[in-house]
């Protein structure tokens, strides 16, 4: 069992922490902060640079700490909240991923929803801490607070289209 929690949460871990360097950087194909800054506006966002900085942030350090099974609870929730922002992009569009549903998000936040609940196993940090396992007091919270924080951060970070469009309409005319 602890074999299996290790792969998987490396692969995940890895894989939300590689698509917050792509926000934020020209690494692993991203277009840097600016490319960032424009999905982001792209898709609807307020904020900007900012947002992209801490979507960004928040994938890079929530896939690091999963991987490493690190605050294991914690990581899991911030990996579920930015993961759960993107499934409401890409909700519109359906589910399946060939037609840029929101297929993967969801896999990715079950997954971490999953480690949240199970535990990061014998080989990772918060064993070696001797944090393991995490009361259910913590873990159970954290599968809600996560995916509950990202539709309030959606609430309230993202413009209707009506308003995006008159910003369109007004940067066009400058």
């Amino acid at each position: 069992m602890d074999a299996g929690l290790l792969i998987l949460r490396l692969v995940v871990g890895l894989l939300i922490a590689g698509h917050g360097v792509q926000k934020v950087s020209f690494r692993l194909g991203g277009n840097g902060l600016a490319g960032g800054t424009e999905e982001f506006r792209h898709d609807g966002f307020r904020g900007g640079r900012l947002t992209a900085l801490i979507a960004g942030a928040s994938q890079l350090g929530s896939g690091l700490f999963l991987a490493a099974g690190l605050l294991t609870p914690l990581a899991a929730m911030a990996a579920m909240g930015v993961m759960t922002v993107a499934g409401t992009v890409k909700w519109p569009k359906g589910l399946w991923v060939q037609n840029d549903g929101y297929e993967y998000p969801l896999v990715l936040v079950v997954v971490s929803a999953a480690l949240a609940l199970t535990g990061p196993g014998r080989w990772s940090v918060d064993h070696a801490l001797g944090v393991t396992p995490w009361p259910v007091w913590v873990a159970v919270p954290a599968t809600v607070v996560g995916p509950v924080s990202a539709l309030l951060v959606r609430a309230v970070l993202h413009r209707p289209a009506a308003e995006r469009e008159g910003t369109r309409y007004a940067q066009a005319a400058e």
